[in-house]
Parts: structure tokens; C-alpha cells; sequence
């Protein structure tokens, strides 16, 4: 068997945990206050600054859910649908999956993971990563950029993905 990050977010990926279960308890990234996606003045990382060749975080998260024979799931805006199948640019905090130096399978979050069993936003505030090719972990702002799926219902209970990606600066 092989061994992963036993983050939230790895368990759910694992199929162990509905990540979907999470957006109930998650909110969209307000400019103030505390809790899951907001930025603490308390972390020891820097805030992410917004770069115009990427998209904003206040765009994935904005987005609504509703409940579907017992099961959340996204209602997002057309501008978010509009984003689906493009190529587009995103940067965030790497939060990998498995161990290891390199990955090419991880999670960007919209705010740093300061703790392995702390969940740091919901799935609103996240996007799922598959590279072409590894990319070394690192704990300052990643920028990736590749095909960008909106999920509607994945069975991770992930919002997005983006595949062919490959880091850029």
C-alpha cells in the first residue's frame, strides 16, 4: 500500500473522507475575520498578492452550493462556468498529496496550510493539480498553469482541476 499525506484533503482524494462534506463548513475568502480560507494575520507565511496574468481567488470563490438528495454540490455563476475547458493561470499554497520532494499530483489552496490535520478552506478555495511534470514543494506561492476544469460534481467533492499543468513564474 502506498503511503500519503494524511491531510483532510489527502483522505478525501483517498476516498476515505467526502470532500464535499467540507463546503457545508467552508465559506468564500471575506477580506476580514477568521476561519477556513481566511488568511490569518498569525501565519508565518505572507498572504498571496493578486498578479493581473492570474486568476483571483475572488472568482473560484465565488460560488454558492445546494443540497441534491443529501449531497452539496456547486451552483457557480456563468463567469466561473465560462473558465472551464481554457487554459488559464492559478497560484497558490502547494499542498502535496503524497510525499516527496517533487510532485506532479497536489493541491493549490488559496491560503498556506499551517497544520497537516487543519482544514484551511473549503473546497471553494482549492484547486486540484495534475503536472506533465514534477514540481518541487515549496512553501512560498506556486503558479501553475494548464487546462481548467469546473467541477460540477466530482466524486472527491472537488470545484476544480486543472491537468497539463506546468509551473511558471
Amino acid at each position: 500500500m502506498k503511503k500519503t499525506n494524511l491531510s483532510l484533503f489527502g483522505l478525501a482524494l483517498a476516498g476515505l473522507l467526502p470532500l464535499g462534506a467540507l463546503a457545508q463548513v467552508s465559506s468564500p475568502l471575506p477580506t476580514g475575520g477568521s476561519g477556513p480560507g481566511v488568511h490569518s494575520p498569525n501565519s508565518p507565511f505572507a498572504p498571496i498578492t493578486e498578479r493581473a496574468d492570474v486568476l483571483p481567488w475572488s472568482v473560484l470563490t465565488d460560488v454558492k452550493t445546494q443540497t441534491v438528495k443529501n449531497r452539496v454540490l456547486p451552483n457557480f455563476p456563468s463567469q466561473v462556468q465560462a473558465l472551464s475547458d481554457k487554459t488559464q493561470r492559478i497560484q497558490g499554497f502547494m499542498m502535496p498529496l503524497e510525499p516527496g520532494e517533487k510532485q506532479s499530483h497536489f493541491l493549490l489552496s488559496s491560503v498556506p496550510l499551517t497544520c497537516s490535520f487543519c482544514v484551511p478552506g473549503g473546497p471553494e478555495s482549492m484547486v486540484e493539480v495534475k503536472t506533465k511534470a514534477p514540481v518541487k514543494y515549496s512553501l512560498e506561492v506556486v503558479v501553475v498553469q494548464g487546462r481548467f476544469a469546473v467541477l460540477k460534481d466530482d466524486p472527491y467533492g472537488l470545484y476544480y482541476r486543472i491537468t497539463d499543468a506546468v509551473a511558471v513564474k
